[in-house]
């Protein structure tokens, strides 16, 4: 059930439908996290591309990506006839869903193929894809958390249900290719997408009723967009990248993003080439990374509340991290390996718990400056920015 906070009018939801929202970090992080950690090791070591067009492929996918993430935002902030019937954040989501699973399929079956621009052609089309797809689900999942979630309590805890939830898809994404990866097996890869993509269409049911909109929200929605003209996109993406707030935040969440990649990234070559493991071990750095994460959450909350400053958890966080991603490449030792991932953990809990929750003062204070809701541009930014990160990454 949902109710209303009559204080300040402003609706309150259930922990049912606070957990429902969250469960879609487990998707989320399982297959952006698989990407991540697993694609440019497959397509230089198992299929054989070469790194320089691999990084020219992303070169080009961050080019479109700079004019599809904002675009997509700012084309859902929009309402359309079939948004004023079935909610403004929920259709999209919908009709996106599947085949954003499909395209990543897509990604791990490569025509079998030995030329060079071929593999080329299909990495950069499915990448593309891929991105459209997702960015059309994303951006408007995280567009709905500041309009939803508007009390600052709820988004804490909701918040904290992201943390926990996100963790179990961030273990899936080292798990189960660990399980079902063997190296010079490419079908082995394609196998893997597709369990993947069978686990995310069962939590989909779990999903829908956390991601529908709340009536009383479009509602308000609709009225303002019928008092005030929609305007230009690029006036739009100007004043956004004018808040200060948001320029602070797009820094930290793309240095975030940068050296979750590079971790990530990292792992099936530190376990293949320095501790000359199977690719199963990533599976116990994981499990690692896990009980750091689910350990470190209360202790960042109840750092929060003492400290009151949401800012400074998340940078606190944000060092922790470094430090022990540094500390890891000195180790050669397995169960040190363990230990750091394990304290790296902890720092990922303390950045994970606040940084929507900083998000969403960010959208409060545009809302305050400008009048407008406008979540699904800034969150078109943000995306884009995060995907800064895959380009790092490369280089």
């Amino acid at each position: 059930m949902n109710e209303i906070n009559k204080n300040d009018s402003i609706l309150l939801h259930s922990k049912k439908i606070q957990a429902s929202y969250a469960s879609t970090e487990i998707v989320t992080h399982l297959i952006d996290m698989t990407l991540v950690g697993i694609i440019i090791f497959f397509y230089e070591a198992e299929v054989g591309l070469n790194i320089w067009l691999i990084g020219l492929a992303y070169i080009i996918y961050m080019i479109w990506d700079a004019l599809n993430d904002p675009l997509v935002g700012y084309m859902t902030d929009r309402p359309f006839k079939f948004t004023r019937k079935r909610g403004r954040r929920y259709p999209w989501m919908m009709i996106s869903y599947i085949p954003w699973l499909i395209s990543f399929i897509l990604i791990f079956t490569p025509p079998n193929a030995d030329n060079q621009w071929t593999l080329f052609g299909w990495l950069v089309f499915t990448l593309c894809l891929y991105d459209f797809l997702e960015s059309i689900f994303t951006v408007n999942f995280m567009a709905l958390y500041p309009d939803k979630f508007r009390d600052k309590d709820e988004r804490v805890s909701v918040s904290a249900f992201i943390v926990y939830l996100g963790f179990f898809g961030i273990i899936g994404a080292f798990i189960l290719p660990s399980m079902i990866i063997k190296f010079g097996d490419i079908g082995s890869y394609t196998l893997m997408a597709v369990i993947i993509v069978v686990i995310s269409i069962i939590c989909w049911i779990f999903m829908i009723p956390g991601l529908k909109d709340d009536k009383e929200c479009v509602d308000r929605y609709l009225a303002k967009c019928e008092e005030v003209e929609m305007e230009p996109f690029f006036k739009v993406l100007k004043r956004a990248l004018r808040q200060k707030s948001f320029v602070t935040f797009l820094i930290m969440f793309v240095c975030y993003n940068a050296l979750t990649a590079l971790m990530t990234g990292s792992l099936f070559y530190y376990v293949r080439y320095v501790l000359e493991g199977e690719a199963i071990i990533t599976a116990l750095l994981m499990i690692a990374l896990l009980l750091g994460g689910a350990i470190s959450v209360p202790f960042w909350m109840r750092f929060n509340k003492k400290s009151g400053d949401n800012r400074k958890v998340m940078l606190t966080g944000g060092i922790v991290m470094v430090i022990f991603a540094v500390l890891m490449s000195a180790f050669t030792v397995l169960w040190m390996a363990i230990l750091v991932v394990f304290l790296w953990g902890i720092g990922l809990g303390g950045y994970w718990v606040m940084y929507r929750v900083i998000f969403g003062q960010v959208i409060d204070e545009s809302v305050a400056i400008n009048e407008k809701r406008q979540e699904g541009t800034y969150n078109g930014i943000r995306i884009f920015f995060s995907r800064a990160s895959g380009v790092i990454q490369v280089v």
